[in-house]
């Protein structure tokens, strides 16, 4: 048997029919985002539709070659591929041209290329490469800081070319870590800094303040310190009172951070005479909660405006329907107009009358809701958990640690674009601008997931072997 009839044979083909089917699928919507009766031609090259045909070929040559590599070639060389994706990344900051706001493309010749996109495939493969190091433990804290490292540094870059949305991707991979070992309690602190986060930017920093406070005051009666926390209270109030007086145009929020302070430092005292460790424990928690808020706003005012303004929408900080939140209202009536079955292909008024801002790319998903309906929108859902689970049962027979680790990686990946997109579309997370895989207009992101999976498909075809 041939090098090549064997490759063929051991090749995952329902992985693959699932990726035909969401590129074509892909390829109808946007053909209809556009449509004009004097464009009808598919391979129109001045219209998106024919643009997209002809990346889809090359995505479909980029597939065959990737299976062309040796398997060992990705294990070998996962390192230098990171690291010429960050170059490409540094580069764009030097040479990239301005798009949207966005320094993120590299224009070459004709082709417009986003390095951010490729970025995710090569940091994939360098986070396998390091996981499945000999004896590698994830919870060590200097492979933690080595993992960490090796996520923030194109997230970085990314962010200083000010996609925001692309940088914020690269936190899909944390759920890989925990397949690999993480600690649940990373998982609670993620979720607790989400909660501050959300709170800083609803709530007064009073009012923030109090609440952790008193978080901390109730997570003391819970470790069996209720009098602790009484007395605790008492000198709080004891003392914020007096420092109202003597600085009575001090604000209120200040005022109570330095009673908190006085307090903590009293306490801390207490606590090394008495030994009583899980109280410090909790008050510097307090403090390093108390300090994130702070930042908090320092980051959330480094934002562009219309990104804070749609982040505040979201979380009913603000209500407007006619610049920020024009996307979403649009997107909503786009799909909901779509009912249970759609109005048909080609008939979406819409999107025909280009009602719903950025149509092709950011809000592809209105062209399924309101053409195909709710039936539709299933199906297209139920098409990308059923890649996404494939993915991760492929991931979970390989034989080799690294084939394992980008395998869930990638889904990892699918799963934060298809959840964080579809949710921009009907109004649950902030438009942060990232694609719909396989169906917004663009070669870079097309092919870059074409790429991603097809590695793995690579991997998975040679299942049996270790990669080291």
């Amino acid at each position: 048997m041939t090098r090549k009839t064997s490759l063929a044979a051991n090749l995952d083909w329902p992985t693959i029919l699932l990726y035909i089917l969401l590129v074509a699928a892909g390829w109808t919507c946007i053909y209809a985002t556009g449509h004009e009766e004097q464009h009808a031609r598919l391979l129109d090259l001045s219209r998106e539709h024919g643009k997209q045909l002809a990346w889809i070929l090359a995505a479909f040559l980029l597939a065959f070659l990737t299976l062309l590599f040796d398997a060992k070639f990705f294990a070998a060389f996962s390192i230098p591929v990171y690291a010429a994706a960050i170059l490409l990344l540094l580069a764009v900051l030097l040479v990239g041209k301005e798009v949207n706001a966005s320094r993120s493309w590299i224009e070459i010749g004709a082709l417009r290329v986003q390095p951010s996109e490729f970025s995710k495939f090569a940091t994939a493969l360098a986070l396998a490469s390091v996981a499945s190091r000999h004896n590698f433990k994830v919870m060590r804290l200097p492979n933690l800081l080595l993992l960490g490292l090796l996520l923030l540094l194109p997230a970085t870059l990314i962010k200083l070319q000010n996609d925001t949305g692309s940088a914020i991707v690269y936190s899909a991979f944390i759920l890989v870590l925990f397949r690999e070992g993480l600690h649940g309690a990373i998982l609670l602190l993620c979720f607790m800094a989400i909660l501050l986060f959300v709170l800083s930017i609803v709530y007064p920093p009073l009012t923030v303040a109090a609440i952790i406070i008193a978080a901390t005051l109730l997570l003391a009666c819970y470790y069996r310190q209720p009098r602790a926390a009484l007395h605790y209270l008492l000198a709080l109030l004891l003392l914020f009172l007096p420092l109202a007086i003597l600085l009575p145009d001090a604000p209120p929020d200040r005022l109570l951070l330095l009673a908190h302070a006085a307090c903590t430092l009293a306490a801390l005292l207490l606590i090394y005479l008495r030994r009583v460790k899980r109280v410090a424990i909790l008050l510097l928690l307090s403090w390093t909660c108390i300090a994130y808020t702070v930042s908090v706003d320092r980051i959330f005012q480094s934002l562009l405006p219309h990104q804070q303004d749609r982040i505040n929408i979201l979380l009913g900080v603000e209500q407007e329907t006619r610049k920020t939140g024009y996307h979403v209202m649009q997107s909503k009536i786009a799909i909901g107009s779509g009912g249970l079955a759609g109005k048909g292909f080609l008939k979406g008024t819409q999107i025909k009358y280009n009602f719903v801002p950025a149509k092709s790319t950011d809000f592809i998903f209105c062209a399924v809701g309101e053409e195909w309906g709710f039936i539709g929108s299933a199906a297209v859902i139920l098409l990308f958990m059923t890649l996404i689970l494939r993915l991760i049962y492929l991931a979970e027979r390989q034989r080799s640690h690294f084939s394992r680790v980008y395998g869930y990686c990638v889904a990892c990946i699918l799963f934060f674009h298809v959840a964080v997109n579809i949710g921009m579309t009907i109004g649950l997370v902030p438009v942060i601008g990232i694609p719909l895989p396989f169906f917004s207009y663009g070669g870079s992101s097309l092919w870059a997931f074409t790429i991603l999976i097809f590695i793995f498909l690579r991997l998975d075809a040679n299942r049996l072997q270790v990669f080291k």
